[in-house]
């Protein structure tokens, strides 16, 4: 695999299937975790700061409070993240993914555990991420939530490619259906 911050300066930003937050954090302080990987200061320069350091901590603060707003947790900023409910601690790991500033953002499996109210809301939030100019790759198994959301489809059954396309083409398709879609038809 590809060093975390190599994926970083390639412009690649990712979110786990599990959740993988500082819970014990604020809900800022976990954005502001995620910031630190574009900042100059060096570790001398956090023990010993520097006006420059001071005012790169006030400037990843301020970018902090934008990601949490974009992703709808800024009332939440001063809590421990792990007093959030389950879907918004998963808006926050796509926050600090969003704020390495990334041009593809990777999302595995962000919906899994997710109640309805909770896939539609990270619906709408993907959709912000994309006409914000960032590219997401999603790897989902909520067949709904991919064919509703996405521009194009890799659909792969243990491993193997087996259809690409449009979310219309590749929902028509006989192995796809086979794969996967069969039993919507009883839904």
């Amino acid at each position: 695999g590809v060093a975390i911050s190599k994926a970083c300066t390639l412009g690649i930003a990712r979110t786990f299937q599990n959740i993988r937050l500082f819970t014990d954090l604020r809900v800022l302080d976990n954005i502001m975790v995620g910031l630190h990987a574009r900042t100059r200061t060096s570790m001398f320069g956090t023990w010993l700061p520097t006006p420059g350091a001071i005012r790169e901590e006030r400037e990843a603060e301020v970018a902090a409070v934008h990601y949490l707003d974009f992703v709808g947790l800024l009332r939440f900023a001063n809590d421990i993240a792990d007093n959030l409910s389950y879907g918004d601690q998963r808006r926050l790991e796509i926050a600090r993914a969003l704020a390495a500033d990334p041009t593809l953002l990777l999302l595995d499996e962000p919906a899994a555990g997710m109640n309805p109210q909770e896939t539609a809301d990270l619906m709408q939030l993907i959709e912000k991420i994309r006409d914000a100019g960032v590219t997401v790759c999603l790897i989902e198994h909520d067949v709904k939530l991919v064919m509703q959301i996405s521009d194009y489809v890799y659909v792969l059954d243990h491993g193997e490619l087996i259809a690409h396309g449009t979310p219309a083409v590749v929902r028509e398709d006989p192995k796809v259906i086979e794969a996967y879609l069969g039993c919507e038809e009883d839904e």
